[in-house]
């Protein structure tokens, strides 16, 4: 049985106020993180959220504070400090020494102390942070300014607060905090001495820094940081007519073009990135990419993922979606109905198919260990039997290495979830359960209700009611109910008839 990647990397927490609809929310992702609630009440921009920051920061894992910067400036930034500050021989070597281990942790505190407050004092002064995190969020929410995320009271915008915190165990590693009230946008980022700098894992050899006694240092990264992947809630229409919106987008991006459209809308970046990926899909340029990497630090396939596209195809689509070439030059998507050798257009399948195809593709091509998928409501229009299989393909993702996060409104794939976890709790006691082909652990699974007064509030597992929000069972006790009463009645109004 494969490790969850999660278990041992950093927690992260992240925390709003006043953020969209949403009034106060305090959330850490886990490997499976699932968003519930009525609609209009921020689950979906949460999952932006956590969406822009991963954007913005590079990566969420906690791997190492440096990972906050671009990587290709994390060797540069780090050469330049080392040689601007006239660093002790003893203190060198020592520094050097450190360097060289791969299999812990490089902390602040290995710094000598001078370098140490000076890094300290670079990490609080990097004003492009707020600009890049601005323009992130903005191309997200597709916003001229992000004031329009603060919460309304009334007519009257509150201010907006964002805390992103990445702790181990009980030590604090860092926390990033964002504040926006009119008219700007500030932020502000804490360390200690114990918040890693370069996580294990990093080759470390000495030539291209070299100091006045001949000592030197160069470094080669073998840290991969995670991608994000982001599935809409309108991946489903745009599968269908993904072909005609790239051939009017082509269109309209002439200047004859531009001059009819003076005022031209503009997409959310998470639109427009799940459309940049679907139009330019390659399969075997993706293919190419994997292979790079076929394993990730914890020894985790990329076939894992892979063959969930498989399964995906099998247990739930009952086809398989296949990409075929086109005289324009984008892809034509297809499906292959299984015991059939005819292919249909995906604008001819049903709508669970349109609905699943991108899913399939993605983790076929695309999707690694490591890396960070979130779907909005990934059971819309599936049978409720295949909104089941839907909550096992997720919990195999998960024991694959993908940080997993979900918007959903489904009962039923709630339900699964909380039998797989069920599994894990009787795996733990050495039961074989066949019932299921995966489990999951409580501790990797956190469910969130938002609800409609804006404050968030975790649902806790438990044997009895699993992970679903109590309004779920009013519902279904209410339906009981009504449906009870009804009966009765057509009972008596049979017997009035009867004696007449």
């Amino acid at each position: 049985m494969s490790k969850i990647r999660d278990a041992q990397h950093s927690k992260v927490e992240i925390a709003v106020e006043n953020f969209g609809p949403i009034a106060k929310a305090d959330i850490d992702l886990r490997p499976l993180t699932v968003f519930v609630g009525p609609s209009n009440t921020g689950k979906t921009y949460f999952a932006t959220l956590v969406y822009a920051l991963q954007g913005a920061f590079n990566d969420l894992s906690g791997s190492g504070l440096l990972s906050l910067f671009e990587p290709q400036k994390i060797l540069g930034f780090l050469r330049q400090l080392l040689t601007d500050l006239d660093i002790p021989k003893e203190e060198r070597r020592d520094l050097l020494k450190k360097l060289e281990i791969i299999d812990r942790p490089f902390r602040l505190s290995d710094l000598p102390k001078g370098v140490r407050e000076r890094l300290k004092t670079i990490i609080k002064s990097k004003d492009f942070w707020a600009n890049e995190l601005q323009d992130e969020l903005k191309n997200c929410f597709d916003l001229n300014s992000i004031l329009e995320l603060s919460r309304l009271t009334g007519e009257q915008r509150n201010e907006m607060t964002i805390l992103m915190k990445v702790s181990e165990g009980a030590q604090e590693r860092w926390d990033i905090k964002i504040e926006a009230s009119d008219p700007r946008i500030s932020l502000d980022i804490s360390t200690n001495d114990d918040s890693i700098l370069i996580p294990r894992g990093w080759a470390v050899s000495g030539e291209s820094v070299v100091f006045g006694d001949g000592s030197g240092i160069s470094f080669t990264r073998s840290w991969i940081v995670g991608s994000r992947y982001y599935l809409p809630a309108a991946r489903s229409g745009i599968m269908q007519s993904h072909r005609i919106l790239a051939t009017s987008l082509v269109t309209r991006a002439t200047r004859v073009g531009l001059e009819r459209l003076p005022e031209i809308p503009t997409l959310s970046g998470v639109i427009a990135e799940f459309m940049q990926q679907i139009i330019l899909y390659d399969e075997d340029r993706a293919l190419e990419s994997q292979l790079k990497h076929l394993y990730n630090e914890e020894g985790m396939s990329v076939n894992q993922v892979k063959h969930l596209a498989n399964a995906l195809e099998l247990e739930v689509l009952a086809g398989q979606v296949r990409m075929k070439p086109s005289a324009s030059g984008y892809p034509d998507f297809r499906y292959l109905p299984q015991g059939t050798d005819e292919e249909i257009r995906l604008s001819q399948s049903s709508s669970m198919v349109s609905e699943l195809a991108p899913l399939v593709l993605y983790l076929r091509s695309l999707v690694q260990p490591g890396d960070t998928l979130i779907i909005e409501e990934p059971e819309a229009h599936l049978h409720p039997g295949a909104q089941a299989d839907m909550a096992v393909i997720l919990a195999r993702l998960v024991r694959a290495g993908v940080k997993v996060i979900i918007t959903t409104h489904s009962d039923w794939l709630l339900q699964e979830i909380g039998n797989l976890i069920r599994v894990g709790e009787l795996e733990k006691t050495g039961e074989v359960v066949s019932e299921l082909p995966t489990s999951l652990q409580k501790e990797h699974v956190g469910v969130w209700h938002f609800q409609k007064d804006g404050k968030v509030e975790e649902i806790p597992y438990n044997r009895i009611d699993g992970v679903e929000p109590m309004e779920y069972l009013d519902v279904a006790e209410d339906l009981y109910n009504r449906s009870a009463r009804l009966q009765n009645r057509l009972e008596e109004t049979k017997g009035a008839s009867t004696r007449e």
